[in-house]
This record gives structure tokens, sequence and C-alpha cells, in this order.
């Protein structure tokens, strides 16, 4: 009967180390998951040696992007201007408030005035600097077993080597995406910050915009020019 006990108790034991170890491989596994699952990636960042000494009030968010990405262009200034409310900035997409096309037959000064009469105090804008596909090969049969396991004998060897060999392998495409986004200042004309990053094959324009704004607004608070409101 002790001896029954005592078993018992290392089986329980047993199994709940198991179920500990593996609680504690599926919350690294989550942890690994939610870091990967970023696919924009700051390249450069830049801002001025001296920024204004101004709390911004109003924001135009304006995506300078080609027409037939149109759909880029509305998912990625509504993605900021989500971003920037969540700091608490009053955030405003250009393409909501204006229009597609509404500064395209204005002068420099035209815009620069038009922007400053309209209440805004800053403007960031997004540009679409490149758009280019990765070809990879894939082999088809990718499995590898030791040569002991194999070699020993000479059908086993054949099997191997003959799906190894005639399984066709195939090519992936994948788009990366490289993106810029400017701020200025209203009041002075003057550029303050300027970033440009890299998204790895989005699965679509609305990833691809989520993931950029939240990388956009992070590296613009860590450079000071945005804070929590």
């Amino acid at each position: 009967m002790l001896a029954y006990i005592l078993w018992n108790n290392v089986c329980h034991d047993t199994l709940k180390s198991i179920i500990m170890k593996l609680l504690r491989m599926a919350v690294l596994l989550a942890a690994f998951s939610a870091v990967s699952c970023t696919s924009t990636q700051v390249i450069s960042s830049w801002k001025a040696d001296q920024l204004p000494a101004t709390d911004y009030k109003k924001i135009l968010v304006m995506g300078i992007i080609n027409e037939k990405d149109r759909t880029l262009r509305i998912d990625l200034e509504n993605e900021v201007v989500a971003k920037l409310k969540a700091q608490g900035y009053n955030a405003v997409s250009a393409l909501n408030e204006h229009g597609p096309k509404a500064f395209t037959k204005m002068e420099e000064d035209e815009i620069a005035s038009n922007v400053k009469a309209s209440g805004y105090d800053a403007v960031i804008t997004t540009v679409l600097l490149d758009k280019t596909k990765d070809q990879n090969y894939r082999p088809g049969d990718v499995r590898y077993r030791p040569v002991g396991v194999y070699y020993n004998r000479f059908g086993r060897y054949y099997s191997t080597i003959y799906d190894r060999v005639y399984t066709p392998g195939y090519y992936t495409t994948s788009t990366n995406f490289f993106l810029e986004s400017n701020m200025y200042d209203v009041v002075t004309g003057d550029l303050v910050y300027s970033v440009q990053g890299k998204a790895f094959d989005p699965s679509s324009s609305a990833v691809l915009s989520s993931d950029y704004a939240k990388t956009l607004v992070n590296d613009m608070k860590k450079n000071g020019l945005i804070s929590r409101r």
C-alpha cells in the first residue's frame, strides 16, 4: 500500500512537472509569435536638432501614393490617424477631409497657406518609395535522414533519394514595401522628423497599414515628437 501511494505521488509530481514545462513553452511561443508578427522595421530615422517648442493641436495626415494604390492610401491615413488619436492628438486624414486631389494644382506657397488657414500646425506625409518582389526556390523534399539509417539498405536508400530527386520544387514570391514619412511644422515650414521603414511581405493593405502606423508612432514617441496626452 505504501509503495502504491509513493508511486502515485511520483507520477503526480512528474505529470505536474511536464504540464508546467508545456505551459512555459506555450507562453514563450506566444511571445515569439507576437514579436514575429511585426513585419515592419525602421531602416533610418532622423529628427531636427532643435524641435519647435509647441504642443501640436491639429495634425494633417497625408498619404502621397499613386492613385492605383488608393486602398493603401486610405488604410495608411486612417491607421496613422487612429494611432495618433489613441495618443490624444487631433489628427485628420487628408483624403477624408480634403479629397484625393485637394492640393494637386496649387503652388508651393499656396499649399502652405491653405494648410495653415485650415488650422493645422503639423503635417505628416507618407510616401511609398518602392515595392519589390523577391522569388525564393523551395525544394520539394527537404527530409533528412542520418547516413546510417538509409545507406545500409538499398531499398530504403533508393526510395529516399528517389523522393528527394523527383519531388518537384516550387517558387514562392514575397513583396516588400519601402515607405517614408516626414513631419513638417506648419508655422515654420521646416522638416522636423523623417523616417524610412520596410514592410516584409504583408498579407494585406490593412495589415501593412496597421503595422506601419504602429511602428511610425512608436518611433515618433521615441524621438520626442509626440507624447501621450
